[in-house]
C-alpha cells in the first residue's frame, strides 16, 4: 500500500486554503499520487497494440509469468483502480475487490481514505465510523512500533473525533482526539516526520478539540485550542495571509462568546488590519470585522466607537448588495444607539428596517424587540409592550425551527418585562428559555446564564427557597463553560450567599461570599463597586454568626475600598465607616454583655448582585 500512503503524505505538503478548513479531509491529496507500478502494461505501449500474426516458427513466445509476480501485479492494478476512483460508489466498489486479495492489516490506508470521504460528505456518519475503527485496528496492528506510520494512526484517531462530533458523541470525540493530539506531540519530539505533514493533522485536532468542547460548553478550555490553531497558521503562511486574518477574527469571536471583550480587541484589529492590507477597504471580510469589532466596542461600553465600526460596515454591505446583512447591522446600529440613550433615532431607524422584513421572520420579531427596548427606556410603556406581544406571536411559530435564535429573542424580551417591574412575566419567559436550550447541549453557558437570571429575580420577589436550585444550577453549568474565576460566577455565589442570610444559615452564607469575594478580586479587582458589595455581604455573614474580628476584617477593607474612589463614592465610605462603627461596638458590647448585644439591630444590608445583562 506505498502508493497510498504516498498520496496520503501529500496532504501535509499542499498549501491551498481549504487546508485549514474544518477538516483536511479533502479528495485531492489522495489523487496526486503519479507513481505507477514497474509491472503495469500501459495502454500506449506500442507493442501492445501493434497488430502481428502469431507464427510459432519465427516468434518465441513469453515465458510464463511467476505466480508470485501475478499477484503483485494484481494487487497494484487494484491499488491504482482504487486511487483512481472518484466518486463514493467507486471507491466502495474497488474496495471490495482489494477485500478479496489483500489482507486485513494491508486496508488500513483505503479504510481510512474512504472513511474521510464519508466524513467530508457528512450523509452517512455511521458508515464513515465503521471504516474509521476498521482502518485504525488495521494501522495499529501494522505499526510493530514503527514511528513514521503513526501519522496515518493519528488521522485516524482525528477522523473517529469528527465522526464522534458528528454523532453528538462528545465524550467519545474528545478521547480520540486527545489521543491524536498525543500521538502528534510523540511524533514533533522524534523528529523523524517532516513538520509539514505532521502540522495540517495536528491544526484538524486541535480545531475539532475547540468544537467539542465548545459543544460540552467548556468554552474557556476550548479558547486554548483556538489559540493553537492560530499559532499553526502562524508558522505556516505569510504574514499578511487571507488564513491568519481569517483565525484572528475567529479568536476574537471566541473570547467574545465568553464576553471577554478586552481580549477579543487585539485580535479583530489584527483580522482588520491583514485584511485591509490583502483585499481593501471595501472587502467583505473587513465589513464582518468591523461589525465584529462594533460588539467587541459595544461590551467594552465604547458606543460611540462601536457605531462608528457599525457604518462603515454597513457602507460596504450596501455596495456588495447583501441585504440580509445589511439589515442585521442596521438592528446592531439601533442597539447601539440605545445603549447612547439616542431613542429617537433609534425607534426612526428601526422603523425603516422592519418595512424590509417579512411579516411573521424571525428578523422582523428581532426589529421589534429592539424597538420595544426604545419605547421602554423612554416609559412609553404600552407602545413597548405591544411589540413584544407581536414578537412573542411570531417566535412562538419558530421555536422549532430556531430554538436557540428563539431562546436568544425570549431572554431579551424578559428583560424588558424585567425593567417594567413585571417580574412573574419575565420569569415565565426565561422558564421558557431555559426549556429550549435544555435540549440544546452547545448552549451549557446560555443555560446557566438563564439559570442564574431566574435565580436573581426569584430572590428578588422573595421565593428564596425556589431560587437556590436554580443559582446552584447555575454556578455549576457557568463553571464548567467559562472556569471558576469568571466574575459571573462570582455573581451567582453572592446570590447564593444572600439566599443563605434570608433562610437564617449565616456559616452557608459566609461560605458563598467569601467564594465569591475571591472570584471578583481576581476578575474584576479589589476596588469593583460589585467586589465591595460581595466584601460587605461577608462582613454581614460573619456579623450574624457573631465573629466580630471577621466582620471588622472585612468591613475595614470596604471602608479602605470605598475611600480609593475618592469623591465620586463619598456617600459609600460614610456609610460603610458608620457600619464598621457599629461592629466595633457591638464587638465590645458582646465582651461585656452578651444579652445587650443580642437586643442591638444589626443594620447591616445584605446585598443581591444581578448577573450584568450582557452575560
Amino acid at each position: 500500500m506505498r502508493k497510498l500512503w504516498n498520496s496520503l503524505s501529500l496532504v501535509g505538503r499542499r498549501r491551498s486554503i481549504s487546508y485549514f478548513s474544518k477538516s483536511y479531509t479533502s479528495d485531492a491529496p489522495f489523487n496526486c499520487c503519479t507513481k505507477t507500478h514497474g509491472l503495469l502494461i500501459r495502454p500506449n505501449n506500442k507493442f501492445a497494440t501493434t497488430p502481428f500474426r502469431n507464427m510459432d516458427t519465427l516468434v518465441q513466445k513469453p515465458s510464463p509469468i511467476p505466480s508470485r509476480q501475478r499477484k503483485i501485479m494484481g494487487k497494484s492494478q487494484l491499488e491504482e483502480a482504487f486511487e483512481s476512483a472518484e466518486t463514493t460508489e467507486e471507491m466502495l466498489k474497488a474496495f471490495s475487490n482489494m477485500e478479496g486479495v489483500f489482507e486485513e492489516r494491508e486496508l488500513g490506508l483505503a479504510s481510512l481514505k474512504i472513511g474521510l470521504k464519508l466524513d467530508h460528505e457528512g450523509e452517512d456518519p455511521e458508515k464513515a465510523l465503521s471504516f474509521a475503527k476498521r482502518a485504525l485496528k488495521a494501522l495499529e496492528k501494522d505499526n510493530n512500533n514503527n514511528t513514521p506510520s503513526s501519522l496515518p494512526v493519528a488521522m485516524c484517531l482525528q477522523l473517529l473525533g469528527s465522526v464522534s462530533f458528528s454523532l453528538k458523541r462528545f465524550s467519545d470525540s474528545l478521547g480520540y482526539l486527545n489521543r491524536a493530539n498525543r500521538v502528534l506531540a510523540r511524533l514533533q519530539d522524534v523528529g523523524v516526520v517532516s513538520v509539514d505533514d505532521v502540522r495540517p493533522v495536528l491544526h484538524a485536532v486541535q480545531l475539532e478539540l475547540a468544537n467539542v468542547k465548545n459543544a460540552m460548553g467548556r468554552r474557556e478550555e476550548a479558547l486554548e485550542n483556538l489559540r493553537k490553531c492560530l499559532e499553526i497558521k502562524e508558522v505556516t503562511f505569510e504574514e499578511d495571509s487571507g488564513e491568519l486574518g481569517k483565525g484572528n477574527r475567529d479568536l476574537a469571536e471566541a473570547y467574545v462568546a465568553v464576553l471577554n471583550f478586552k481580549e477579543a480587541l487585539p485580535y479583530c484589529l489584527k483580522a482588520l488590519e491583514i485584511h485591509i492590507k490583502g483585499l481593501g477597504m471595501n472587502s467583505v471580510e473587513v465589513a464582518h470585522d468591523r461589525k465584529l469589532l462594533g460588539i467587541v466596542y459595544s461590551g467594552l461600553e465604547e458606543h460611540e466607537k462601536a457605531l462608528e465600526q457599525n457604518v462603515l460596515a454597513q457602507r460596504i454591505l450596501k455596495n456588495w448588495n447583501l441585504n440580509a446583512d445589511l439589515l442585521r447591522a442596521e438592528i446592531d446600529a439601533a442597539n447601539m444607539m440605545i445603549a447612547l440613550g439616542r431613542y429617537d433615532e433609534a425607534v426612526c431607524t428601526l422603523k425603516g428596517v422592519v418595512q424590509q422584513t417579512e411579516k411573521d421572520s424571525e428578523t422582523r420579531a428581532l426589529v421589534l424587540v429592539s424597538m420595544a427596548k426604545a419605547l421602554c427606556n423612554q416609559e412609553k410603556f404600552v407602545d413597548c409592550k405591544s411589540c413584544l406581544e407581536v414578537s412573542l406571536g411570531i417566535l412562538d411559530k419558530r421555536e422549532r425551527i430556531s430554538p436557540v435564535e428563539v431562546a436568544e429573542a425570549y431572554s431579551e424580551i424578559s428583560m424588558q418585562y424585567e425593567t417594567m417591574n413585571e417580574f412573574e412575566t419575565a420569569i415565565s419567559l426565561l422558564k421558557r428559555t431555559l426549556a429550549l436550550l435544555e435540549m440544546q447541549p452547545q448552549e451549557q453557558h446560555s443555560e446557566g446564564s438563564i439559570s442564574a437570571r431566574i435565580g436573581w429575580l426569584l430572590l428578588l420577589t422573595g421565593k428564596v427557597q425556589q431560587a437556590i436550585p436554580y443559582l446552584e444550577s447555575a454556578a455549576e453549568r457557568l463553571k464548567d463553560s467559562f472556569g471558576p474565576k469568571h466574575f459571573g460566577v462570582g455573581y451567582i455565589y453572592n446570590n447564593l450567599g444572600a439566599a443563605y442570610l434570608e433562610l437564617d444559615r449565616p456559616q452557608s452564607a459566609a461560605q458563598m461570599f467569601a467564594v465569591a469575594k475571591d472570584i471578583m478580586d481576581t476578575s474584576l479587582g479589589p476596588h469593583h463597586a460589585d467586589t465591595i458589595e460581595s466584601c460587605q455581604n461577608l462582613s454581614k455573614a460573619y456579623g450574624e454568626m457573631g465573629s466580630y474580628v471577621l466582620a471588622i476584617e472585612f468591613q475595614q477593607q470596604v471602608v479602605d475600598a470605598w475611600e480609593s474612589h475618592g469623591a465620586s463614592a463619598e456617600d459609600e465610605f460614610r456609610e460603610a465607616q458608620r457600619l464598621l462603627e457599629q461592629l466595633k461596638k457591638k464587638a465590645r458590647d458582646a465582651s461585656a454583655n452578651e444579652l445587650h448585644m443580642k437586643a442591638l439591630p444589626n443594620e447591616l444590608p445584605i446585598k443581591a448582585l444581578p448577573l450584568p445583562h450582557k452575560s
